[in-house]
């Protein structure tokens, strides 16, 4: 299941742990389960089919399967997969969207470190 992106998650969000704040990490996280607070970390985020998070999201790499309702920041790529709901607005360097994913907000292309945007409007 783990991918080169992926390869130093440390946590785990089961799917029947329900979690409430913000959670900060150093390292990579996957939320099989709920979150309701902010996922903030240096590391890899990834909200598998039935995860849900209502909180903005910030990681080096995001790959949504499930639900967020918040933003989404990324210093890499976003990926939203076909079962993939967000309600909320990206930043990132590169963004994949597969069809059948739901997305409901703005897209933010960050052009260098200094976080300089292009703002993409999605009507």
């Amino acid at each position: 299941m783990a991918t080169s992106k992926f390869k130093n998650v440390h946590t785990m969000i089961g799917p029947d742990a329900k979690i409430k704040g913000p959670i900060n990490l150093d390292q990579g996280i996957i939320v099989y389960g709920q979150v309701y607070g902010d996922v903030i970390t240096r590391g890899s985020i990834r909200v598998a089919k039935d995860g849900i998070v209502e909180g903005n999201v910030r990681g080096s790499n995001v790959i949504l399967g499930g639900t967020i309702i918040g933003h989404v920041k990324s210093e890499g790529s976003v990926t939203l997969k076909k079962t993939s709901k967000l309600k909320g607005d990206i930043s990132y360097r590169k963004l994949h969207i597969e069809d059948g994913a739901q997305f409901e907000g703005q897209c933010d292309l960050v052009l260098d470190s200094t976080s300089s945007t292009i703002s993409n409007p999605i009507n």
